[in-house]
């Protein structure tokens, strides 16, 4: 590639799947001549790959943007991912945006890069997508992310991302497991496997629970788990798998979103209470010591304190082990937009309140529960004297040792638990 541009910085913002995203981005800028510089060094170009699943999610890629224009006004700064995909007008004017390049093209930023001038808007139709790209990132913290699936085929009432990233569409199994087989010959460990809509891998002949038969034969994989998966998806043959495996952690993450029957037609989800709560205490029963984090939004339009009440009893019975939690935010082009809202700014607050010391009760318990059991811990970096890693069942623990240990699995006996979770040798 002929170029005047030598040098590119790329700043990531969202979930899992944008940032293996933004891997793939930089690997194929990296091929086509640039030089990748760390975000505190002033680049030729700078991408921004953002997130647009709240308006706090626009204006952190907002400020980025300014930040970037002061610090480097003679950069050219490009902008791509969801929020690019959804307003791309609105980000061409935002002072020192050279280029826009919408969803379905984020993979092709490097043929924009030439001897001509960076100017564009290229937007466009996300729902033309067809293709895949299997993309991944390897985290500081020795584990990868692999996108195996984008897109989404719901139609929930809140929720931009399938304007913003298209229909479902994965690729073929074949190349999917190849994939996780080149990235587990470079070393690593553990693999999560994330997506838009996980559950939804596949096509007529192949869905996920194959996927993960194949993945279980890879010999050098010691571990590995599956991201957010929607629990309409979550199927006996997922779970007996899990159950029996000595590769699939004991770690799941299922969206609830809301406890009460009401605002979960409102949102169009897929499944009822009753289905959820069989759901926690089937996987509780099939896989002792499982770690089951929930997604919950508080503030949702048609959410009245009954509603509320109705969720936090429910999470409170359950047996889960921690929550991440929203507050609704109204998007553009979604059902829920025109909705009348019966909650006020302060009842949001002390909703996600009330459930953020819930989800820290929650996630105490489920560290107390593994005090005294031993573990398998793969580790991470070193710091100040502690080796730290994650267990199985996602509780992070730190080791008294001045060796690093990074990328190392070792038995580790949980003794105690404060501010951090302190563990000991067993070998």
């Amino acid at each position: 590639m002929s170029s005047p541009y030598k040098t590119f910085s790329i700043h990531s913002f969202g979930c899992k799947v944008n940032f293996a995203d933004a891997s793939m981005i930089s690997n194929k800028l990296i091929d086509s001549g640039l030089s990748f510089v760390n975000n505190n060094e002033i680049a030729d170009i700078y991408i921004v790959n953002t997130c647009s699943v709240t308006e706090n999610a626009d204006n952190k890629a907002n400020k980025c943007i300014k930040s970037i224009n002061s610090k480097a006004p003679l950069s050219k700064i490009i902008v791509t991912g969801c929020y690019a995909q959804l307003e791309p007008d609105q980000i061409s004017q935002i002072p020192g945006v050279d280029l826009v390049v919408g969803t379905k093209d984020k993979f092709s930023i490097e043929k924009f890069i030439s001897e001509d001038e960076i100017n564009n808007l290229i937007h466009s139709n996300i729902n033309q997508a067809r293709d895949f790209d299997v993309s991944y990132s390897a985290s500081e913290r020795t584990r990868t992310f692999i996108k195996i699936q984008d897109g989404c085929d719901y139609s929930c009432t809140y929720c931009t991302i399938p304007n913003a990233r298209g229909l479902s569409r994965s690729g073929n199994i074949y190349d999917t497991v190849k994939k996780i087989k080149s990235i587990v010959d470079s070393g690593v460990k553990e693999i999560v496997l994330s997506g838009i809509n996980v559950g939804d891998f596949g096509n007529k002949k192949e869905n996920l629970h194959q996927l993960l038969i194949e993945i279980e034969k890879i010999d050098d994989l010691k571990r590995y788990r599956i991201s957010s998966i929607e629990p309409n998806l979550l199927n006996d043959d997922i779970i007996n798998l899990i159950s029996s495996s000595d590769k699939a952690l004991p770690h799941l993450h299922i969206p609830l979103q809301s406890g009460s029957d009401k605002v979960l037609r409102d949102m169009k989800r897929r499944y009822t209470v009753n289905d959820y709560k069989k759901l926690i205490k089937k996987l509780n029963n099939k896989i002792p010591n499982i770690c089951i984090g929930v997604d919950v939004i508080v503030g949702f339009p048609t959410e009245s304190d009954e509603d509320f009440i109705q969720t936090y009893d429910l999470i409170k019975r359950m047996k889960i082990s921690y929550m991440h939690i929203f507050s609704y935010s109204k998007r553009p082009d979604t059902l829920a937009y025109n909705m009348t809202s019966i909650v006020n700014k302060n009842d949001v607050k002390y909703r996600r309140k009330m459930l953020q010391r819930l989800s820290k009760d929650k996630f105490n318990q489920h560290v107390e529960k593994n005090i005294n059991h031993i573990q398998n811990v793969l580790f991470e970096e070193n710091e100040d004297g502690f080796a730290q890693g994650l267990t199985e069942n996602y509780i992070r623990v730190y080791v008294k040792s001045e060796q690093s240990l990074k990328n190392r699995i070792k038995k580790v006996k949980l003794i105690a638990s404060d501010d951090n979770v302190i563990g000991q040798f067993c070998e």
